[in-house]
């Protein structure tokens, strides 16, 4: 199965986005859990976000998880025509 280098950069991009926002509420704390709630917020808001070090955690485990995806794909591991409930279509040309 061959896809072209956009396909595979669309591939990762929709990793990354459900990676980070699997990943965003990691280490996050908010401002019941500092005890400092600043009248007129929301408590539940956080007190700082390491908004950095979210995206360089998103970025290298999307990047292992998109790794894994493309050696099985590339690889003939495993394809989608062995996913059981997907329709089976011929190969043309």
């Amino acid at each position: 199965m061959i896809f072209s280098a956009v396909s595979w950069a669309a591939v990762y991009f929709v990793v990354w986005w459900t990676t980070l926002f699997a990943v965003l509420p990691f280490g996050v704390r908010n401002q019941v859990d500092e005890g400092e709630i600043t009248p007129g917020t929301e408590p539940g808001a956080p007190v700082r976000a390491p908004i950095g070090r979210i995206l360089l955690v998103t970025t290298i485990v999307a990047s292992l998880i998109f790794a894994a995806l493309y050696a099985l794909l590339t690889q003939d591991v495993f394809g989608l025509d062995d996913i059981p409930f997907l329709p089976k279509f011929e190969k043309v040309g």
